[in-house]
């Protein structure tokens, strides 16, 4: 697998700095070359890090929010002020403290049908982005190398047209709404944040052992344009 560029940093609020300056960067190439910015958001525990750094400053005034566009990796299939939402955890800590148009965030609809919310979705995504995708998508990896809601041996890994679909996992006994792999390929740029020592031995198979995309599902994210960055705190990267 192209394994992309990885930045291993001292621990998890290196990881979440590195990630808001990225966020900036892209975010500035981005509407120098088109007037506008598109990032995916996913949930986390290393993420809300990042998304409490860019409420504040210096990055809040680093970023023109007028002309960002926000969307959603995944989520769960709760209503959006469930605790275990990702929008609304996404809102408390980002959303709730910019200046940002209402109709630039776009948000799954976990709490209706999960068929349906996904159908929705991706028929806004390609009305958004056509054959193209975002410019910024920002993921996570759990302990068991699942990315956005993309979970080991799950139906949404053979997913090949579809821009986002509704995933059931057997081991948490619930549907998951998901952008599919093929889509988040299409992104401009790819960054995975990597946090913690309970990550490390999948790490370690992940790079080191022949792709197994169907028990590592993050191996199914090759974004067309090689930019791919692993943002990896010390723990996480041990092994």
């Amino acid at each position: 697998m192209n394994e992309g560029k990885i930045n291993v940093l001292a621990d998890p609020s290196a990881v979440a700095q590195a990630a808001a300056e990225l966020f900036v960067q892209s975010s500035h190439e981005a509407i120098a070359r088109q007037g506008k910015f598109s990032v995916a958001l996913s949930g986390g525990t290393t993420p809300r890090a990042l998304y409490a750094l860019l409420a504040a400053d210096p990055f809040i005034n680093a970023v023109d929010w007028s002309n960002t566009f926000i969307f959603f990796a995944d989520e769960r299939c709760v209503p959006p002020d469930d605790p275990q939402s990702n929008y609304g955890m996404v809102r408390e800590t980002l959303l709730n403290h910019l200046q940002i148009p209402s109709t630039n965030i776009h948000r799954m609809k976990g709490e209706i049908d999960p068929q349906s919310a996904a159908m929705e979705y991706g028929k806004m995504l390609k009305q958004t982005f056509g054959d193209g995708g975002m410019d910024l998508t920002l993921l996570g990896m759990g302990d068991d190398g699942h990315t956005a809601s993309l979970f080991p041996h799950t139906s949404a890994l053979a997913e090949k047209s579809h821009r986002c679909v509704a995933n059931f996992v057997d081991k948490l006994n619930t549907w998951r709404l998901t952008l599919s792999a093929p889509f988040i390929n299409h992104s401009h740029a790819v960054a995975l944040l990597v946090c913690g020592p309970s990550k490390a031995a999948t790490i370690q198979r992940v790079m080191e052992e022949p792709p197994s995309p169907q028990q590592f599902p993050i191996q199914l994210i090759q974004p067309q344009s090689n930019n791919l960055l692993w943002l990896l705190d010390v723990a996480a990267a041990g092994m």
